[in-house]
């Protein structure tokens, strides 16, 4: 029986919504019926060519659902199990997972290179980012599937398979924020306001968010920020001045581009860390000279999945959920329709709201 799926033709192409045929799932394969899947900045630049992919595919890579059958050898899940999407496993063999560096995996997207499904025509389709999420059922590999914990909603764990992972891996295992030390956040969509969630959480005294747009101010003050700037070249000036003159002690990058990247460095006192999150483009170039390298004394580090281990990290992010210290709702500004995506990418690009979520 064919599901609906949001297909991407080719790079740069309009999104097909149409009719998709799964296969059974073999030996290490599990069948997901999805409740919800997030609308990632990720899947926008898969769609646009900044990332790149094979094509045709079904996008989509942050996702929860109900498992629907299981292949031979699948034991940690069964039909009618609630699971979260993991869009990276770690293969366990190469030399990143040998360092326990499981976000650094050489062989996590090997699977976006497979056969996924196929069109009512007979066209080869690729999962995007291995999930496949953009749909109403997909097909995974039993290593991207992680039981969900009691006590988060179906619909909202679809985030923790990629924002919420990615801001409170970016606070916790990244820049390693500590109780009592001041947090900028640069860009406030779904990841920023995990980032922010994520700050409050490991106990930051200030947490400042930096937006383009002044209406993402009472959002994110209800994520965690103390203080709201509205992005301009005046910024790290301004955030000097919220912080006696100093800079804050982590700033946190969550856009991808090299101007709020600078300004996010520029914005970080002496002897402080700025963690990059965004994903920009190549276009994208940053320039330090050697002096202010030298002089300032800053750690300018990258940040991939939030530097997180999914299998540990969701029991843990489940646990903040139900002692009410993440509000995974809150990241959710839009509960669209397959059909809405397009326009939740066009938000994207103009800065609006926060997470939109596919729910079906």
């Amino acid at each position: 029986m064919a599901v609906r799926a949001a297909v991407l033709p080719a790079i740069g192409a309009p999104l097909e919504i149409t009719g998709i045929e799964l296969p059974d799932p073999g030996p290490g394969r599990v069948r997901v019926r999805l409740a919800a899947a997030g609308v990632c900045h990720s899947d926008l630049s898969l769609s646009d060519g900044t990332m790149r992919v094979p094509v045709p595919a079904v996008l989509g890579h942050e996702g929860a659902g109900t498992v629907v059958a299981v292949g031979e050898g699948v034991t940690h899940v069964s039909p009618g199990s609630p699971v979260v999407l993991n869009w990276a496993p770690s293969c366990g063999g190469c030399h990143a997972c040998a360092l326990g560096e499981v976000w650094l995996c050489a062989n996590a997207l090997n699977g976006a290179a497979d056969v996924h499904a196929r069109t009512a025509d007979g066209t080869d389709l690729h999962p995007g980012l291995n999930v496949a999420a953009f749909a109403e059922e997909t097909v995974v590999a039993a290593s991207c599937v992680l039981p969900l914990p009691d006590g988060v909603p179906l619909v909202d764990a679809a985030l923790l398979g990629c924002a919420v992972l990615t801001g409170y891996g970016a606070v916790h295992h990244s820049a390693r924020v500590r109780s009592g030390e001041t947090v900028a956040v640069f860009g406030v969509g779904g990841v920023g306001l995990a980032t922010l969630q994520s700050a409050r959480i490991a106990g930051a005294s200030r947490i400042i968010a930096v937006d383009v747009s002044p209406g993402k101010e009472e959002l994110a003050r209800a994520a965690g920020a103390t203080d709201f700037v509205l992005a301009s070249d005046h910024t790290p000036r301004e955030i000097r001045g919220l912080t006696g003159k100093q800079g804050v002690d982590v700033a946190v990058e969550c856009v991808g581009r090299a101007v709020s990247i600078r300004a996010a460095w520029e914005s970080t006192r002496r002897g402080g860390r700025t963690t990059v999150v965004g994903i920009g483009g190549k276009d994208q170039q940053v320039t330090f000279n050697a002096l202010e390298l030298f002089h300032w004394g800053r750690t300018l580090s990258g940040c991939v999945y939030g530097n997180s281990d999914p299998a540990r990290d969701v029991p843990l992010l489940a646990e903040h959920v139900r002692e009410g210290r993440l509000d995974l709702s809150l990241l959710v500004t839009d509960r669209i329709t397959l059909e809405e995506i397009p326009t939740a990418f066009g938000n994207m690009l103009a800065g609006k709201g926060g997470r939109a979520v596919v729910v079906f």
